[in-house]
């Protein structure tokens, strides 16, 4: 299994809104992301976090690659949105360490074909307990606040786990 981390759109660009994309590069030193995410984080638009996502590809530590099996992506846009298909795809073709996604249905069948997945809140918690984010519970009420939605059990889990 590579180090790669391969991210679909929705964790990316909530955790730049809230100012916390940087965790990503603290933990895992790269990102790497298929075509059509890149298109979903609209980063010339203006948008709340589109200026951090920028930077990001500017510094090189978010890159965009290539999808080889267009046959697989097509296939699997029957069942989810064009970016979180080629994000699966993407981790499967780089052997990720993990998918990072927060979609139910996305988590779902990415699991079922054998990738490990991780959300913002795993994100989180990686950070609080490598010493990278001195509390978890600031940026879970910051991610609610822009519209984030988390499920209050998972909240409730990371919140025990960090001990918050």
């Amino acid at each position: 299994m590579s180090q790669v981390v391969v991210a679909d759109a929705g964790p990316l660009i909530a955790l730049a809104r809230v100012g916390h994309l940087d965790l990503l590069r603290e933990l895992y030193d790269a990102v790497c992301i298929p075509p059509m995410v890149h298109a979903e984080l609209a980063i010339d638009t203006g948008k709340p976090g589109a200026k951090v996502l920028a930077d990001a590809f500017d510094a090189g530590w978010i890159t965009v690659k290539p999808i080889v099996d267009a046959d697989a992506v097509s296939s699997l846009s029957r069942l989810l949105d064009p970016g979180e298909s080629e994000a699966i795809v993407l981790a499967e073709q780089e052997s990720a360490r993990f998918l990072l996604i927060d979609d139910a249905r996305g988590r779902r069948i990415a699991r079922e074909r054998g990738i490990p997945v991780v959300g913002v809140a795993g994100v989180l918690l990686s950070a609080k307990l490598r010493g990278a984010l001195a509390e978890v519970c600031p940026v879970l009420e910051a991610l609610s606040q822009v519209g984030y939605r988390l499920s209050p059990r998972l909240v409730a889990a990371v919140l025990d786990r960090a001990g918050e």
